[in-house]
């Protein structure tokens, strides 16, 4: 993609470097996400796709390089609580819910999270929130699920409801690291309808390696190798490139 004026993306990403200890784990990574857009970010491990997701939520600084955000918003000038509440919610590969509390409660708490320790204290859900609570269930498909422990999911709907929780919090942009990783067939087909649907009302990245997954996202893809842009583009254009081919997927 040929670099796109700030204004009209949703994550803008170039010439960013991070090196620790002499390791460039990004070298010179531009990605350009557009508002409202689906991308998959695949590559090897050690590509740098952990460290460009830590850039982004203010865990890392870089080196070098520009790092905006809703088109203009310097990301590398704050810290993680305040990129949190820009909007960017991420989502790690291992679920983490409150597993002795039900469904409903979890996206309850994360609805409350945003407010101060002694305003959660006093917090009553309004019809509204109950409304924004049920739209969520129904996204993720856990409207059945809704008084049953978090503990009793499967690992498959662990992770929806973490997406949920993360949907209460209504972010701009979803950062979401291998979701599939440990799903059955079915779980991975649900979690593709859920992140195309998504993608649909805010942006989302998806940092993947199941090749079945990223294909049924049917989204524009980038391959990152050694820290930085090795291919972009369908995933059918990226699988034919010959250095992908070399690098990734014929290993």
């Amino acid at each position: 993609m040929s670099k796109p004026n700030t204004s009209d993306t949703i994550l803008y990403l170039d010439g960013v470097s991070v090196s620790f200890d002499g390791f460039k784990a990004l070298n010179n990574l531009s990605i350009y996400i557009m508002q409202g857009e689906l991308r998959a970010i695949i590559g090897p491990n050690g590509a740098g796709k952990t460290t460009m997701m830590d850039v982004i939520t203010g865990k890392t600084r870089p080196d070098t390089g520009v790092v905006q955000f809703n088109g203009g918003v310097d990301l590398t000038q704050l810290d993680e609580a305040a990129i949190a509440n820009l909007g960017i919610g991420r989502k790690f590969q291992k679920p983490t819910v409150f597993e002795n509390h039900t469904v409903f409660d979890n996206l309850e708490l994360a609805l409350a999270g945003a407010r101060r320790p002694h305003q959660s204290l006093f917090f009553r859900l309004s019809g509204e929130q109950m409304d924004r609570i049920d739209a969520v269930l129904s996204t993720i498909s856990l409207t059945a699920q809704r008084n049953a422990q978090a503990g009793s999911l499967s690992h498959g709907q662990k992770q929806w409801l973490e997406i949920g929780m993360l949907l209460m919090q209504d972010p701009e942009l979803l950062l979401v690291d291998e979701p599939v990783a440990g799903m059955t067939d079915a779980e991975t087909e649900t979690t593709a309808h859920l992140l195309k649907t998504i993608a649909k009302t805010r942006s989302v990245v998806v940092v993947e390696h199941d090749m079945v997954f990223v294909r049924a996202l049917d989204c524009r893809v980038n391959v990152l190798h050694e820290g930085s842009v090795l291919a972009e583009g369908s995933l059918e254009v990226v699988q034919n490139n010959e250095q992908v081919i070399e690098v990734y997927l014929g290993r």
